[in-house]
């Protein structure tokens, strides 16, 4: 396994050749790529009345285990940090409890103090169908997430992405805690309702699923699904367009027509996964066979002129494009490759952000090795700077209402 020494660039190295890029936000890409390991001592200073401890998860942990663990953390500038338990020997950051406060540690050496995120009021709760609220709408510390299936078809045929673990982490989840594989419209209408009576604390809904090919057109169905759900919850609101983001497949225009016409819909996202044709169609074989990179990228730009510049956005599993063996084989290559696609969905009104990738033990790539954290910075700066540049917000996939995505971090600096 690696040690952090193989790495080509420490946080204190990387920090002070881009000074730039506030030490948290490289501390917080850090901190995903690397993952992290509770100490009993942390592990016991944890509240499960207070704090949000790990549950239901679309996608799997490193330690591939199911372990009530702290959900996430919190750095003290209000960074939100998604990473999950990881075990020792893949060298992870350490959250050990000293003092009753808990502490990053590297190297054995103490980094930053960190929180765990709020347990919401909600959780606990059963909708009047009996199904456990959290496994209906997980919650981060400001939006809410509505997965409405966590299977997907491409995996039918063994041609789900590369990295991706969605499937084996839900076959382990529905032995250990019967989670429902498809969400029904009354529970989640239900449970929404419920987290908006605590108020003040979520701004966003954010709609996703696994991909669903089935239908007269392909996608029909999943389209139908999240037609329904959206319905269903936006009654629960006065004004026509409520503050959400549904996170689907490639839809055609027709498609995309009902979602935004039938719904209060605000913000379209369809995932690319990585912005590369050749290693598109290596990487995602299902995506690549069912729609294709070009038409993707063509069903994207159709969605603009349906939801509006800065309302529609990709997103990349930032570094799969260096995974081997038909990987770049240069950091730079990669980025250059990367942006130069990034920069042309910016100019037709896409905008792209990315998640730090980590290989899971449930995926194919189980094995890989992400790159550099110097790669991740420049990425995230690559990337908040076409926005700038092409003058494209990203409110709904912002710090405060995701906090997954390390470049649009960077927009609280403007």
């Amino acid at each position: 396994m690696a040690e952090v020494s193989t790495y080509p660039s420490s946080l204190a190295e990387v920090t002070e050749k881009y000074p730039d890029v506030p030490r948290l936000i490289a501390l917080k890409i850090d901190v995903q790529r690397r993952g992290v390991h509770y100490t009993p001592a942390a592990l016991a200073l944890v509240d499960p009345e207070c704090d949000q401890v790990r549950g239901w998860c679309l996608f799997g942990s490193r330690d591939a285990e199911l372990a009530r663990v702290p959900d996430s953390l919190l750095l003290r500038d209000g960074t939100t940090v998604l990473t999950d338990q990881t075990p020792l020997e893949l060298n992870p950051y350490v959250v050990d409890g000293i003092d009753g406060r808990f502490i990053l540690f590297d190297g054995g050496e103490p980094v930053e103090e960190v929180t765990i995120w709020p347990k919401p009021t909600y959780y606990g709760k059963k909708t009047s169908r009996g199904t456990p609220m959290e496994y209906v709408v997980t919650a981060r510390p400001q939006r809410l997430n509505i997965c409405l299936s966590s299977y997907c078809h491409f995996w039918k045929d063994g041609n789900g992405c590369q990295f991706c673990d969605i499937v084996a982490n839900l076959k382990q989840q529905k032995n250990q805690w019967s989670v429902p594989t498809r969400l029904h419209s009354d529970d989640v209408a239900e449970t929404v309702r419920e987290a908006l009576k605590e108020p003040g604390r979520f701004t966003n809904l954010c709609f996703t699923a696994g991909s669903n090919t089935s239908g007269t057109e392909i996608f029909d169905h999943e389209v139908e699904h999240y037609v329904a759900v959206l319905q269903a919850v936006g009654g629960l609101f006065q004004a026509d367009r409520f503050p959400s983001q549904v996170i689907g497949s490639a839809f055609n225009e027709r498609q995309l027509r009902k979602l935004h016409d039938e719904t209060g819909l605000s913000s379209f996202t369809s995932d690319l996964e990585i912005l590369n044709e050749r290693l598109f169609d290596w990487i995602c074989p299902g995506k690549s066979h069912s729609i294709g990179y070009q038409q993707w990228k063509q069903r994207l730009i159709a969605a603009v002129d349906i939801f509006g510049r800065g309302n529609v956005g990709t997103g990349i599993v930032g570094g799969v494009e260096t995974a081997t063996p038909l990987g770049f084989a240069s950091e730079d290559e990669a980025l250059a490759s990367t942006l130069g696609e990034a920069e042309d969905l910016a100019q037709q009104g896409v905008t792209t952000v990315y998640v730090v990738w980590i290989p899971r033990p449930g995926s194919p790539f189980r094995d890989q090795r992400p790159p550099s954290l110097e790669y991740y910075v420049r990425l995230a700066k690559g990337l908040h700077g076409l926005r700038v540049k092409y003058g494209l917000t990203v409110d709904f996939d912002d710090y405060r209402r995701c906090g997954n995505h390390p470049d649009t971090d960077l927009s609280r600096l403007l």
